[in-house]
């Protein structure tokens, strides 16, 4: 029997992929195990395969590697199924934003307040939220003591999804966290003597705990902000060239002084309209780029990922050349293959998870998935209780988010056409209801969205 059986959908997705892959590789506490990549792209799925056991092979890694693309053959008896599949891909989105964007909807309908991320699909992601419920259903039947663990975006939308439909045992997993790494670099601390707790909800958490060498930090966050920010952002729009480097950014200090905790990670990337009117308001707020999901950092990610994806081909096509080489053999900051480590070995550690409430952040529905810290162990993941968070962050940030999450959710589970309808007649950029009937038929009539069409008729 192998030491865990880890079933890794949407694998197919190279760039992403091959970073847990190395991570399973440097990891000997889980070698015996089997891992089974699956995806509906047969290319992409042999690229993956074929790097992942070469790569063992030359780290002499003791793993079982499977590749298929019958998603339900390959979830049988599963310990842990990844769900990193994206329904249709990149470009299916980048249509319906040409359609929003021509309708009068800059970045898409489905960019709204504190969910401006580019790849955070809900009103529009009808076939990702179909497919990971799919998943999840079929983890139910094939696998029902597996751990699902949902890397795929939308993470706040379908773990509260996931969780309430299905029995399987979910936890959306995400490193935007890791932002406060950033903060810690800029202000010059020891990260090893820093205590961070960040709460809220997926993209959208805050520093609620920040201390170093046990004593509040914060002072040190108000120090710099005084003293050193604007030298900091001179320097940062001259040489800005990574359009996610925005953890310390105008827009998140902007954000610090309103809502009165620092926003963490993706957090910055969302906010509301103050932040992304246009492309130009976005180059204030994110730098030259304007930042991750503008129509030129989008368009720098895609690049990233051609160019990534290009590198570990011509890795694989040159046999005498170590896979090493291409991609380095660290060990990435994914809690992915950790959070599988600590329950196949009981390593009891603390995570940064997404999963149900039940009161452990006061004030915020038990049904609704939070992100926050949690201990894991070989009995599973166990939550800790917290403080509230500030009234302004619940009122001015958490409750307008959640309503936007459980109407996308509830869209995606009735269907009809009002809940589009009414998701555009509050947006700020409508002008009439022609432009809001207009763009939800340009959208519904995209080749390929027959099902959803049918779904919101």
């Amino acid at each position: 029997m192998p030491r865990a059986k880890v079933v890794f959908i949407g694998a197919g997705s190279a760039v992403w992929s091959s970073t847990i892959v190395v991570d399973f590789i440097l990891t000997p506490s889980l070698y015996g195990s089997e891992i089974v990549f699956v995806d509906i792209n047969e290319e992409r799925l042999n690229l993956i395969y074929d790097f992942a056991r070469r790569y063992a092979r030359e780290y002499k890694a003791d793993y079982v590697f499977r590749k298929t693309t019958d998603r339900r053959e390959a979830l049988e008896n599963a310990d842990f199924v990844i769900n990193a599949a994206l329904a249709k891909g990149h470009s299916y989105y980048e249509v319906m934003r040409q359609i929003s964007e021509a309708n009068g909807y800059y970045r898409g309908i489905n960019s709204v307040e504190w969910n401006m991320v580019s790849d955070y699909h809900t009103i529009w992601g009808y076939y990702q939220f179909k497919l990971a419920l799919d998943i999840a259903r079929d983890v139910e039947e094939k696998a029902p003591d597996a751990w699902l663990l949902l890397i795929a975006n939308p993470v706040f939308e379908l773990t509260t999804l996931l969780s309430r439909m299905t029995k399987v045992k979910v936890v959306g997993l995400c490193h935007g966290h890791l932002g406060y790494l950033d903060l810690v670099k800029t202000l010059g601390l020891d990260p090893h003597e820093v205590e961070v707790e960040t709460l809220g909800f997926n993209h959208v958490i805050w520093l609620t705990k920040f201390k170093y060498r046990g004593e509040d930090a914060y002072p040190l966050i108000d120090e710099w902000v005084e003293r050193k920010s604007e030298d900091f952002w001179r320097f940062w729009r001259e040489n800005q060239w990574n359009p996610f480097d925005i953890q310390m950014s105008p827009a998140a200090i902007d954000m610090y002084r309103v809502y009165g905790l620092f926003p963490i990670g993706d957090t910055v990337r969302g906010g509301t309209w103050k932040y992304h009117w246009n492309l130009e308001t976005k180059q204030y707020w994110y730098g030259p780029s304007g930042g991750p999901d503008s129509e030129i950092g989008r368009q720098v990610y895609y690049m990233y990922l051609d160019m990534r994806l290009n590198e570990i081909k011509k890795a694989l096509a040159n046999p005498s050349r170590p896979l090493a080489d291409t991609v380095e053999p660290v060990k990435s900051s994914e809690s992915i293959v950790p959070l599988i480590d600590s329950i196949v070995n009981d390593r009891r550690a603390t995570y940064q998870v997404n999963i149900l409430n039940k009161d452990s952040i006061p004030g915020i529905p038990s049904d609704v998935a939070v992100e926050m810290p949690a201990i894991v162990d070989s009995k599973g993941v166990h939550r800790m209780s917290f403080r509230e968070l500030p009234k302004k962050i619940y009122n001015l940030v958490l409750r307008p988010r959640l309503l936007r999450a459980e109407w996308a959710i509830e869209a995606f589970l009735e269907g009809g056409r009002d809940f589009l309808f009414e998701w555009l007649i509050i947006d700020p950029r409508t002008k009439s209801t022609e432009q809001v009937n207009k763009v939800i038929d340009e959208t519904l009539r995209i080749p390929g969205n027959e099902e959803m069409a049918e779904h919101f008729k």
